[in-house]
């Protein structure tokens, strides 16, 4: 039987873990991105760390770095939020905090599109994957966050790497609209977007 005394130390053991991450996930050889989160009137809610994996897909992982060595992620919008699914940014043409972002989502980098790097890793919670049109080879700049295991995707589209620290922080990221395809009005965004080697 349960110590209902140690109940509170569990849940600030539990709460801890969770704000650095997913229990069994492990910070690998990187690089990371580190992502600082604000909201849309430009208030911090936390940070966000992002193992790429060079090894399964360096393609897209040299693609994530270029672009947040850049600058270019800086200010990007998390543009379409599904609770209990995933959470999608990276579009630096459309995606921009305080422009119009009515096209969110549908634009890329002035870099072309990437061919596929489909391998062995599943979608898991908090797994990073590259978003795309219908066309397989279509990955540019856009990269969502699982919130929600989504193996239906596995194969399908290319996995980059894995959250490894701010899991309070995404599920703390504004929700869409789920009638809308998960569109948020309002959203959050990249505030700064820093790469560890």
């Amino acid at each position: 039987m349960l110590n209902k005394a140690l109940i509170p130390a569990l849940l600030l053991a539990a709460a801890a873990a969770q704000a650095e991450g997913l229990p069994g996930v492990t910070d690998g050889p990187g690089p990371n991105l580190v992502i600082e989160v604000a909201d849309a009137a430009g208030t911090a809610k936390g940070k966000i760390v992002l193992d790429l994996y060079t090894d399964k897909a360096p393609k897209h992982v040299e693609r994530l770095v270029t672009l947040a060595k850049a600058g270019s992620y800086d200010g990007v919008v998390f543009h379409r939020v599904i609770d209990g699914f995933m959470a999608q940014t990276g579009d630096v043409e459309f995606g921009k905090h305080g422009a119009d972002t009515a096209r969110a989502g549908m634009g890329g980098s002035t870099m072309p599109d990437l061919p596929a790097e489909f391998n062995d890793v599943s979608f898991q919670r908090g797994t990073v994957g590259m978003a795309r049109s219908q066309d397989p080879n279509s990955a540019n700049s856009q990269f969502f966050i699982d919130l929600a295991p989504a193996e239906f995707l596995d194969g399908q589209y290319t996995v980059v790497g894995q959250l490894v620290e701010g899991w309070d922080v995404l599920n703390a990221i504004k929700k869409g609209d789920p009638a809308a395809n998960g569109s948020v009005v309002e959203p959050d965004h990249m505030l700064k977007v820093t790469v560890q080697e």
